[in-house]
């Protein structure tokens, strides 16, 4: 007999597609991955054209799910992207065609 996908696993990719959700987000995601380096709220606002206040909650979603890691720099912050949690996030298409999909990490 085949085995569910654990709880705590599916739920903690619940959370990952659930901050994905959102077009912006996922243009954030892209941006700062392909960026490298650690960015200001300044320079992704200018990049995706949306309000301050609108890319901080969208940071805040990413950051809570760990896609983004935030440092304080002085007075500003800066956000970088978590390599390590994107590397173990996996593709709708393996996990609904039932391929082994890497679990959540300790670091995700």
């Amino acid at each position: 007999m085949d085995e569910l996908l654990a709880r705590s696993v599916a739920e903690e990719y619940a959370s990952w597609f659930r901050a994905l959700a959102d077009p912006s987000r996922v243009q954030i995601v892209e941006y700062l991955a392909r960026q490298g380096r650690p960015m200001t709220v300044g320079e992704i606002v200018a990049a995706v054209g949306l309000a301050q206040s609108t890319v901080s909650q969208h940071l805040k979603i990413l950051a809570e799910v760990r896609f983004v890691l935030a440092e304080q720099v002085g007075t500003a912050r800066h956000y970088r992207i978590n390599d390590a949690c994107i590397r173990c996030f996996p593709s709708a298409a393996d996990v609904v065609m039932g391929r082994p999909a890497p679990a959540p990490t300790g670091s995700c």
